[in-house]
């Protein structure tokens, strides 16, 4: 995730950032569908969206403690 989207994700409210990780949690089974079945070559993506989930919970941990 470039930094440019990521102060976008800081600016967002705890619902949208909860929805947000529900749909990469989601593409990601998706992903990983499509690389069991041999559609999917980029094994990388993976990584990438696991990647990107942590740093929105990371981001929604810090919410909760500033609260």
């Amino acid at each position: 995730m470039k930094i440019k989207n990521l102060n976008e994700i800081k600016t967002k409210t705890e619902v949208e950032l909860k929805t947000l990780v529900d749909n990469k949690k989601l593409e990601l089974m998706k992903n990983k569908v499509k690389i069991a079945g041999g559609k999917e070559k980029n094994t990388k993506q993976n990584w990438m969206i696991r990647k990107e989930i942590a740093q929105i919970m990371s981001i929604l941990k810090m919410k909760g403690i500033s609260k």
